[in-house]
């Protein structure tokens, strides 16, 4: 019988239907940053312990930007972005938010959230141990990023119970019975930018 907070995710034999790669430390840069976030035609939900401001170098390397820009101009061009993260933005972010909440972008913080998944357009994923950050991502010179483990997939036998998961946290399906609530005292809480 599973205890209480456990739940029950539909289980699935190996190999699942569609492709898994194993993504390791520099590589999440290319995979997830760039063959994943900035190719968004739909939608991306993202889930994050830490959320920094992470800069994106253009194709030139000559020029970077912020990748809070990144999803303004993803949602500009009408891809929907949801962002659930569970620390406090790091300053760089919240002054950037401070200049212009990007429309399109919803952001939410659940202090409980641990967990490190994007979800591109409902049909792609890395699920692994990399934060929203420069370090975690790969951004970073190699004697600066972290080592990171994680899995690039198409295999919707995956997706669909990340999204699922994902999805009851962002409706704050799992407030009602949180024990952190006296740290979250309004359930899912957008970002303060006061």
């Amino acid at each position: 019988m599973p205890l209480p907070d456990q739940h029950i995710l539909p289980s699935f034999s190996f190999p699942p239907r569609g492709e898994v790669e194993l993504v390791i430390d520099s590589q999440h840069f290319q995979r997830v940053v760039r063959d994943g976030i900035l190719k968004a035609r739909t939608s991306l939900d993202m889930a994050t312990a830490d959320f920094k401001s992470m800069l994106v170098p253009s194709a030139s390397r000559r020029q970077a930007r912020s990748i809070l820009q990144s999803m303004r101009d993803l949602a500009r061009k009408g891809v929907e972005i949801r962002l659930l993260h569970s620390g406090v933005p790091s300053s760089p972010v919240l002054r950037e938010l401070r200049q212009e909440l990007p429309g399109g972008i919803q952001i939410r913080r659940c202090p409980r959230l641990h967990a490190k998944a994007v979800v591109i357009d409902c049909h792609a994923m890395y699920l692994g141990s990399a934060n929203l950050t420069g370090a975690g991502l790969g951004a970073k010179s190699d004697g600066k990023r972290n080592f990171e483990l994680g899995i690039w997939t198409s295999a919707p036998a995956l997706i669909d119970p990340v999204m699922e998961r994902f999805n009851a946290l962002w409706e704050g399906r799992e407030c009602s019975r949180c024990r952190r609530r006296a740290i979250c005292p309004v359930p899912l809480e957008e970002p303060k930018l006061s």
